[in-house]
């Protein structure tokens, strides 16, 4: 069958499916209708790989205290297929779930719930009062996907809430920004100083972070949050400053010798300051790069944009928000842990 993008498949399951039902059953239900959360459609990655697990006619239903009558009613009620998928979803083993035929009852992707109850458990915390905590502890995914997607009906207020943490506050801005630099800068030298030692797989790992770094620099610059590593390039590659530096990314993970990652990082690091100059944040910083003290290696001096950034916070240490410092995805998962941690470094 020809393939529907999740956020159209959600947005007509909801106007030519669902809504009509709740209309005629509950008339006076009060609902939010979105698609919101996980899933590669939410960010608008989908393709016809995406549909085998996960995926399909589903939606995130938020009403008031009538909605535990909705999952029997659309389930009495709602067809067996829509736009040619099935509406019914199996769960395997691992607790994946996948579209299925049914003769019966379709256990449909319609998922009720109470929208504070979700949001304090996909964000840890209350989107209409975000507090220094709740934006240094909420890993850059989350808030892809709770600001990702789209509201298709809303009596409850979902989109206000979703605009109140559309994006960082100045002040949060230009901290992370700043973190992000000074993470490139404890490591602009290591290329060249792993390649002169005889270490091209060395330098070429350290490459290929500092190249991660850059592409989660640039889309910060461009206020948009780091999606996780699978959909990293693809955000990137959205950006308009994208066809000038992919070559350079794509050229410093490609080399072999180090003197070329060099190079190529070198371009990169150039242009991105000049991004950062474009900003006007901070006053304007050289954007060429040099030579590392008397050793034979071009790097941007990154500090020299974290200083200046951080003036005026109230957050002195570079550590920055939670995926600044921590790697794990099962860490990162952890809502109550990722407070722990900033709780714990940032008091």
């Amino acid at each position: 069958m020809e393939f529907v993008p999740g956020i159209e498949l959600a947005r007509r399951f909801h106007a030519e499916a669902v809504r009509p039902i709740l209309r005629r059953e509950l008339p006076r239900l009060r609902y939010t209708a979105a698609l919101v959360g996980y899933g590669s459609e939410v960010l608008g990655f989908d393709s016809p790989r995406s549909t085998d697990h996960n995926w399909g006619p589903r939606l995130l239903l938020f009403a008031d205290d009538r909605g535990e009558r909705i999952p029997g009613i659309l389930a009495d009620h709602l067809p067996r297929t829509f736009l040619g998928y099935p509406t019914h979803f199996v769960t395997d083993e691992e607790g994946t779930r996948h579209l299925a035929p049914t003769t019966g009852r379709p256990d449909h992707g319609v998922v009720v719930a109470a929208l504070g109850d979700w949001m304090r458990g996909a964000l840890g915390f209350d989107p209409r009062r975000p507090t220094l905590a709740d934006w240094l502890a909420t890993p850059t995914q989350i808030f892809a996907e709770f600001t990702g997607g789209a509201v298709f009906h809303d009596d409850l207020g979902l989109e206000t809430l979703r605009r109140n943490v559309a994006w960082y506050p100045d002040d949060v801005w230009r901290y992370v920004l700043a973190c992000q630099w000074q993470r490139i800068g404890q490591e602009e030298a290591f290329v060249g100083r792993c390649g002169e030692a005889g270490d091209e797989l060395g330098s070429a790992v350290v490459a290929a972070r500092l190249v991660r770094d850059l592409m989660r620099l640039c889309l910060l610059m461009a206020r948009r949050y780091p999606p996780y590593s699978k959909w990293l390039g693809s955000a990137f590659a959205r950006l308009s400053v994208a066809a000038g530096l992919a070559p350079h990314f794509t050229g410093a993970l490609a080399s072999t010798a180090w003197r070329d990652r060099e190079r190529h990082l070198g371009a990169a690091y150039e242009r991105v300051a000049e991004l950062h100059n474009e900003l006007g944040l901070t006053e304007a910083v050289d954007p060429r790069t040099s030579g590392y003290h008397d050793r034979p290696f071009q790097v941007i001096h990154a500090g020299r944009f974290v200083t200046p950034l951080l003036a005026g916070s109230p957050l002195r240490a570079p550590i920055g928000a939670i995926d600044q410092f921590v790697d794990s995805t099962d860490a990162l998962g952890d809502r109550a842990l990722t407070r722990a941690v900033v709780d714990c470094l940032h008091g």
